[in-house]
């Protein structure tokens, strides 16, 4: 259940995105939801192995690199989800910074709901 909502969420919160940063647009709901699932298979089978590529330079940079492998995961779903488009690495990083920041929210409001 926990999955289904997250994926929603996420997928309101990239229609959101869209209208908050230029260089970044979702043509539909449909375009947001497909573009949700496929980030979030991305991001469990390709992220990883960046991640562990990336190590040392996010180290030097106290992890502040994660947002650049973030943003570069929205750069490769943009190539494979028509109607989600991003014209540059500078709206793909602001999109990565506001989309960790939704899902931050939404991690809290998960965990406080599985408390009570």
């Amino acid at each position: 259940m926990y999955i289904i909502f997250r994926w929603v969420i996420n997928a309101v919160a990239l229609l959101l995105i869209a209208y908050l940063v230029p260089g970044f647009a979702v043509l539909s709901f449909y375009s947001a939801l497909i573009a949700a699932l496929v980030l979030g298979l991305v991001n469990a089978l390709v992220r990883p192995f960046l991640l562990i590529i990336t190590f040392p330079i996010t180290v030097v940079t106290l992890g502040l690199f994660i947002f650049v492998v973030n943003a570069l995961m929205i750069w490769l779903v943009s190539t494979m989800v028509k109607g989600f488009e991003v014209s540059g690495f500078v709206p793909a990083l602001l999109v990565a910074l506001l989309l960790w920041a939704v899902s931050l929210a939404t991690n809290w409001l998960i965990d406080r709901a599985k408390e009570s």
